[in-house]
């Protein structure tokens, strides 16, 4: 058996903070819904800030808050603004690899989804395992890189509302961000 990615929240910005709680961190359930994420759920979470590393369970907020509060102990691991790698694992047998779809969500500053994700495991004619990001957006799979503060969502917007197609958006994105 093998540990393995099974769901990650990547780049969730911290909104709140609360150290006289039983313990947990809130998390939006439309954001664990797409992630695959589940109530009291156990999760490793890392601060991109500051480095801390812990683990605890899940709970669910408000739908549609976009919250990320940890709470009791977490909570001194963090400060309001910071950036989280929020993961769930499952153990496997290294040939279930394949069938196995991680879902990742990447977020824009503001805690909505900017990217959404997943990870493949594949038999290439280099190795008979490799791997790849593919975004669910694409048409065919392609490694897909999350640039640090890099808002996808808002380019496509902002390309969208200069007039460009939504086959030449697809274009720019693959050719400038997906490499």
């Amino acid at each position: 058996m093998v540990k393995v990615i099974r769901a990650k929240l990547h780049g969730i910005r911290v909104t709140g903070a609360d150290l006289h709680y039983h313990g947990s961190i809130t998390l939006d359930p439309e954001h664990c819904s797409a992630a695959g994420l589940y109530p009291m759920e156990f999760v490793d979470i890392w601060n991109k800030n500051s480095g801390a590393r812990l683990s605890t369970y899940i709970i669910y907020g408000a739908p549609g808050s976009r919250c990320c509060v940890l709470k009791g102990a977490a909570a001194r691991t963090c400060q309001v603004g910071d950036e989280l790698i929020i993961a769930a694992a499952d153990e496997v047998q290294p040939t279930e690899l394949y069938r196995l779809k991680p879902r990742i969500l990447t977020f824009t500053p503001k805690n909505e989804i900017d990217q959404q994700l997943y990870y493949e495991v594949f038999e290439s004619e280099a190795r008979a395992f490799d791997f790849r990001i593919v975004d669910t957006n694409a048409s065919a799979p392609a490694s897909v890189h999350n640039y640090a503060n890099v808002d996808v969502r808002a380019i496509k917007a902002e390309l969208k509302s200069k007039g460009m197609s939504d086959a030449d958006i697809a274009n720019f994105v693959e050719k400038f961000l997906a490499r």
